[in-house]
């Protein structure tokens, strides 16, 4: 049920005096958030190795990252949207605190990987941004799903929010190199800096579509497809 999100979107902000994230209560917001990232982690691992039903092969999956928020960075992005540094408004505001960021070898293996995780029938989709599609200005391309994770403790249910970004090896790259070259806030040369950026990034989609030649699933249904259409039969 949507009603045990407490986490859910308020922007309401607190009122009255500053109450600052103590240290403690940071170790304390944080535990479930580190059980959701990894249960679904462990649900990505199993789906790798099921996805296409053929065992011996290759899974889509070339590698994983995850990671939940340090307590600077919930404060400094809770600063960034005009809010105290409080633990309600971390819980209420922010879907990345837990994050998994999956690299995929071909861009069916992102939609059929998402496809999937959005199936799961004890999970939630919070939000979803398909920035392959529709990359952003700067050249940026990734998916991204906010999935509500349950995570259980006695005789409660609770979701919280793992942010999923799924990426090909070419997006990553990208992305990386960006962040490392344009990390500055205010570098001289920006304006260019954002043009060769857009450069790249359409060089490297160019790079990933001849690389799709070499995709041997292309077009191959997953193995949840096959079951759901010999059902249908």
């Amino acid at each position: 049920m949507l009603t045990n999100f407490r986490y859910a979107k308020n922007q309401q902000k607190e009122s009255g005096r500053r109450i600052r994230m103590t240290n403690e209560q940071y170790y304390e917001l944080i535990k479930p958030y580190e059980d959701a990232r990894r249960m679904l982690y462990t649900r990505l691992e199993i789906l790798n190795h099921s996805l296409y039903g053929d065992k011996r092969a290759l899974g889509p999956i070339h590698n994983t990252q995850s990671r939940v928020k340090e307590k600077r960075s919930i404060e400094e992005k809770l600063k960034r949207l005009g809010l105290n540094d409080s633990i309600v408004n971390a819980k209420s505001n922010l879907q990345d605190i837990a994050g998994i960021r999956v690299i995929c070898y071909f861009v069916e293996d992102i939609y059929n990987m998402a496809g999937m995780l959005k199936r799961q029938q004890d999970l939630v989709v919070i939000k979803e941004r398909d920035y392959i599609s529709d990359p952003k200005a700067n050249g940026y391309r990734s998916y991204h799903v906010v999935l509500g994770v349950p995570v259980y403790c006695l005789d409660a249910m609770e979701y919280f929010p793992v942010e999923v970004q799924l990426r090909t090896m070419a997006m990553d790259f990208w992305a990386s190199m960006e962040h490392r070259v344009c990390y500055k806030k205010n570098p001289a040369n920006r304006e260019e800096l954002e043009r060769e950026f857009r450069r790249y990034a359409q060089i490297l989609e160019g790079i990933e579509e001849e690389f799709e030649a070499y995709n041997e699933r292309k077009g191959v249904r997953t193995d949840q497809e096959k079951r759901m259409q010999e059902n249908e039969a």
